[in-house]
């Protein structure tokens, strides 16, 4: 009994010198912290409408996505395969064809026109052969020729090829393609 009465005080004492210490006025410290906020900034978008948007030929073709209402869409995840006409092969249609296409209530048909130049997926031209067959978005289909390194779509000459997106890859033609 004696020996828990001594416990029972050295518990009392322990306790009490804990509580002092934590209770015990504090030093001030003169040092500071500084907390850096980094705030992450989304990576630039780049996709196949940006591509065609940073392209000096390729202005009529953007107002004609954009009269379509198609920026968004091929603004988004994808992948798309565009091949995108330049000004030269819009100007190249008959007098009048574009403007007559960039008015609202033709909107369907240029839809339609804007996608048969599009496939899904990511087809770089190294995934291209001779002969291959391609459907476009408008559910039609495109004919791949390639004779002495020139890669021909649907009878346009890609001109440039595999400009890399985010959501995508652009080649570059010299006409307009036609759906039937």
């Amino acid at each position: 009994m004696k020996m828990n009465r001594i416990s029972a005080v050295a518990a009392t004492f322990l306790a009490l010198g804990l509580w002092t210490a934590c209770s015990a006025p504090k030093e001030e410290s003169t040092e500071e912290v500084v907390v850096e906020v980094v705030e992450e900034t989304p990576a630039p978008s780049n996709t196949v409408v940006d591509i065609a948007v940073s392209s000096p030929d390729h202005t009529t073709l953007v107002a004609a996505v954009q009269a379509a209402g198609l920026a968004e869409t091929l603004s988004g995840e994808g992948p798309f395969t565009v091949f995108a006409p330049t000004n030269a092969a819009f100007e190249a249609l008959p007098a009048g064809t574009v403007e007559g296409l960039l008015k609202p209530e033709s909107k369907d048909a240029l839809t339609g026109i804007l996608t048969y130049h599009v496939v899904a997926g990511n087809v770089m031209s190294g995934d291209l052969s001779d002969g291959q067959v391609v459907t476009t978005l408008n559910g039609q289909n495109l004919t791949v020729s390639i004779k002495d390194g020139k890669v021909m779509i649907g009878g346009a000459t890609v001109v440039a090829a595999d400009l890399a997106g985010t959501n995508g890859v652009v080649h570059v033609i010299d006409t307009v393609l036609l759906p039937k």
